[in-house]
């Protein structure tokens, strides 16, 4: 089936946060993480078809579903788990929050490689644990990890976890088997627990491929959580459906206390049957929207190559948000954030709330329509020349 990812779907008015946080209807927001695309037609099939059923009472996750995760990654990933190292939960920020809750006391050190997504940095506060940051360096509009200083700061006795982006929001980076064998060696030699943010899995392109940390030795892999969903790839988010994975049975049963603690188990009965439905019966959807998100990057890096050469675009390997370097312009992210809603009616996120490394950057979400995505653009630019 061919699908139309040009079709410009109208969410205004649907509650939608993305559209309907903005005041001004002149605004486009190309800022929160979901994409302006329709989901695939086996999706639609599978929701349409519980809601016909009328009822939407507790639901109990069946083994179709885990068995659906399973062999994703297997197939897809090469990655080998059983269903009962899985756990459910209702998305990945509360997955990560649980594992902190559950694996570390107040004051604990949690590492975090900023400019990381913002949530993070609630995740560790809210479990009144210590922020230790591993900043990457940004050289030739790219990042890599400050090794020395990660194996300095998980050497501290008082550090307890780690929480890897994989691939990296906003960094636009698919970590490498090279360097994920590098993280996970210095966790395990100073006991720090791995917690990895997998979502953005399946957004990967040319030669960049997506390596699962735990399926790189059953070592690491009895040293790693893994926080999964099909809610970013499909588009699914607002259902509410993600995993914990891990091989580790005394972790998995300290997460699963943590959860009933939280009461944070419950399933939504249309994420169960869109999650199935995503990795059953919806690979050929994944694949085309794929090619068309990274036309969209190659429209936008072109109209930055031309138009605004002294901003840089970070490369992308992995995700659907370009990550633009504003330094340059003597402005701070949240000005820049402003003057373009303000005046080019275009809302993007600003660098700064990814983390002090993020000033000066802008982040944006390029998973729309390309005829929006260029007009975006096209206002964009008087506001960001010199």
């Amino acid at each position: 089936m061919k699908y139309d990812f040009d079709k410009l779907t109208e969410r205004r008015h649907t509650a939608c946060v993305k559209w309907d946080l903005l005041t001004d209807d002149k605004v486009l927001p190309l800022w929160v993480a979901d994409m302006d695309f329709e989901v695939s037609q086996p999706i639609k099939d599978a929701v349409l078809q519980r809601a016909r059923h009328g009822i939407f009472g507790y639901v109990l996750v069946p083994d179709e579903y885990y068995q659906s995760v399973v062999n994703w990654f297997a197939r897809r990933h090469n990655w080998h788990f059983k269903s009962t190292d899985m756990l459910c939960v209702t998305g990945v920020v509360p997955a990560v929050t649980l594992i902190l809750k559950a694996l570390t006391e107040p004051g604990d050190g949690v590492i975090i490689q900023p400019p990381v997504y913002n949530c993070f940095f609630t995740n560790v506060s809210h479990n009144d644990c210590r922020l230790v940051e591993n900043n990457l360096i940004y050289e030739n509009n790219t990042y890599r990890i400050d090794f020395e200083d990660l194996e300095r700061k998980a050497s501290d006795p008082g550090v307890k976890a780690m929480v890897v982006c994989n691939p990296h929001n906003p960094a636009c980076r698919v970590w490498t088997r090279e360097e994920l064998e590098r993280i996970a060696q210095i966790c395990i030699n100073h006991n720090v627990a791995i917690i990895s943010d997998e979502i953005h899995c399946e957004f990967t392109y040319g030669e960049h491929h997506y390596t699962p940390m735990a399926s790189l030795s059953p070592e690491i892999a009895a040293h790693t959580i893994s926080c999964c969903s099909a809610s970013k790839a499909f588009n699914i988010a607002g259902l509410h459906m993600a995993n914990i994975v891990t091989a580790n049975d005394e972790w998995r049963a300290r997460i699963q206390h943590a959860i009933e603690v939280c009461e944070a188990g419950e399933a939504n009965p249309f994420g169960v049957d869109a999650t199935i439905a995503a990795f059953n019966h919806s690979e050929e959807w994944l694949e085309q929207m794929l090619d068309y998100v990274y036309g969209n990057y190659q429209v936008l890096k072109e109209f930055f190559e031309k138009n605004l050469p002294h901003l840089g675009v970070t490369k992308l390997e992995g995700t659907y948000l370009a990550w633009i370097d504003c330094r340059c312009l003597g402005k701070t992210s949240e000005q820049l954030v402003h003057e373009l809603e303000q005046n080019a009616k275009v809302l993007l996120n600003s660098g700064s709330i990814y983390g002090a490394a993020g000033e000066g950057f802008l982040r944006v979400n390029m998973a729309c329509p390309r005829s929006r995505l260029l007009e975006a653009l096209k206002r964009m630019k008087p506001y960001l020349e010199q």
